[in-house]
């Protein structure tokens, strides 16, 4: 029997790839990937010529059974996104858990993501924290808020660019206006950026200033 490995690939610096996260994804007999364009790009980089094909959110559901009975015939498979690690807001899931389900040894390696480093760079206390990824965009979207709004854990939300303002005022609704937050962008990448303070600094900051690029969030939990 063959194996699965969840592979993080860089969120935006190439050079945040390990050396064995190189070396499974040219061992590997077949890569699934979130978009063979992006990782295309990715695979060129590192010269990795071996077989890939697309798994991403729109298909997962119909290739779980294949990718599996591929690995029990003794193949082994490597599982990447477009950026970050596999399963975190990303696909991934359903095939590992598939995986497990037939006992088939799933390893994930350690790698990058976006989470971590925005919770730590964000000074806000990280000793306990709840990463809420996206929220919803509309069903559920202001229960969840609620229920947030007694949270004490420092909190952590990934956001499109677009939606960024219109986030903020809604934590500074739930929330309080005096909330410390942070807001990380392009993670890893040249013009990389940490903004820090209240709700309504963050708030005014974005308004006057287009975000871009891939956000995290990091929102303080409510004082004891």
């Amino acid at each position: 029997m063959g194996k699965l490995y969840v592979v993080p690939t860089p969120v935006g610096n190439l050079e945040d790839m390990t050396f064995r996260a190189i070396r499974i994804l040219k061992e590997a007999d077949l890569i699934l990937a979130e978009d063979t364009r992006t990782s295309g790009i990715l695979l060129k980089h590192f010269e990795i010529k071996n077989a890939m094909q697309s798994h991403h959110k729109f298909n997962e559901h119909k290739m779980v059974e294949s990718v599996v009975n591929r690995i029990k015939a003794g193949e082994t498979v490597a599982l990447i996104s477009d950026a970050g690690t596999p399963g975190i807001s990303d696909p991934g899931f359903l095939v590992v858990r598939e995986c497990v389900r037939n006992g088939i040894e799933v390893q994930c390696l350690p790698g990058a993501t976006a989470l971590v480093p925005a919770l730590v760079a964000s000074g806000l206390p990280n000793e306990k924290f709840c990463f809420e990824g996206f929220l919803p965009q509309k069903k559920g979207r202001m229960t969840r808020l609620k229920i947030l709004a007694e949270e004490r854990r420092t909190m952590v939300f990934y956001e499109s660019p677009h939606r960024l303002v219109k986030a903020l005022t809604q934590f500074a609704e739930h929330f309080g206006v005096e909330r410390q937050a942070s807001v990380s962008r392009e993670i890893s990448k040249i013009h990389e950026e940490t903004v820090r303070g209240t709700l309504t600094e963050l708030i005014e900051h974005f308004t006057a200033n287009d975000p871009r690029g891939e956000i995290v969030i990091v929102v303080a939990g409510i004082d004891d």
